[in-house]
């Protein structure tokens, strides 16, 4: 099989109303770009959308489709398109046309001139106020905790050259924040400036409790700081206790003066079994995290492929 220059990646999940637009106009910018291939990853939809790239692929054989048996999550069915993919650089974006088809040329420009990674960025990732103010919030947390680079931007929309995809492809860890992945590998990296625009059309598949649960798998892959920061906390709790413990002593030997009042201990008893339910929780999500890791079960099961 001849190797295409460019392979575009999609995850697809629901977007029966977007893929139409989105094929019409990533063929147009491609078709003048060199040979392609599109990798249209169905990641569980429950509505057309597969139905959908089957007939593009009937239509159009460098559309291919990857169905996966269930829902496994957004940066798997990145992953399943990158080890698929053949191209000598590969595209990643959304299918909601935020990403648009229309600044890929950017990107490739600016691989070509030997990055190896370019990011897609913009000076605002929502339209929200609080979504952007989360993301934002998230994206410096993630790098104060985590060893990659402060400069990493998570978006999805980017270039990247193949030596940087068959790097990825060779990381065998289950729980998957592609952002951190690829900021991990290394490699020449660059940004573009892109615009970003509103869903084409639908709702947002991710949610504040899809977020949060990304936010903490991005850390806890990343990062044994959190760890780090609850032992401090339990050592500078346990020293504060020390020195109230001698304090009161210190009253009742020189003063005769004992400590009353039913207010401070449940206020004291409440911290430390707050404290204490705090640190299992984080420590059972790096546990959690082993347990998936040394079950070593595929990351996804293809359903069809086409």
């Amino acid at each position: 099989m001849t190797t295409p220059d460019f392979s575009v990646v999609i995850p697809i999940y629901n977007e029966e109303e977007n893929i139409t637009e989105l094929y019409r106009r990533l063929a147009s910018v491609m078709e003048k770009l060199g040979t392609y291939e599109i990798i249209l990853v169905n990641d569980g939809s429950k509505d057309r959308s597969w139905k959908l790239i089957k007939e593009f692929h009937e239509k159009d054989s460098r559309v291919k489709g990857i169905s996966f048996s269930r829902n496994f999550g957004h940066h798997v069915a990145v992953m399943a398109g990158l080890d698929h993919s053949l191209g000598n650089y590969i595209i990643l974006m959304d299918g909601d046309l935020q990403d648009q088809p229309e600044d890929i040329p950017k990107l490739i420009e600016k691989a070509k001139e030997g990055h190896d990674i370019v990011q897609g960025v913009t000076p605002k990732r929502h339209t929200n106020l609080i979504q952007e103010s989360l993301s934002m919030l998230f994206n410096k947390l993630f790098t104060k905790f985590s060893a990659v680079s402060p400069k990493a931007r998570f978006g999805l929309f980017r270039c990247l050259s193949r030596p940087v995809v068959e790097s990825i492809k060779k990381l065998p860890e289950r729980a998957i924040f592609f952002g951190g992945i690829v900021s991990w590998v290394g490699f020449k990296a660059t940004q573009v400036a892109v615009n970003r625009a509103r869903r084409y059309a639908g709702r947002s598949k991710y949610n504040f409790l899809k977020r949060f649960a990304l936010a903490m798998n991005a850390i806890t892959s990343f990062s044994e700081r959190p760890l780090v920061l609850i032992f401090q906390l339990g050592m500078l709790v346990f020293i504060f206790s020390i020195m109230m413990f001698t304090y009161v002593v210190f009253k009742k030997i020189f003063y005769n003066v004992s400590i009353i009042g039913w207010t401070s201990l449940f206020a004291a008893i409440f911290f430390s079994t707050g404290l204490i339910t705090l640190s299992l929780s984080v420590i059972g999500i790096y546990i959690s995290k082993i347990f998936i890791e040394i079950k070593q079960r595929p990351r996804y099961i293809i359903d069809e492929i086409i």
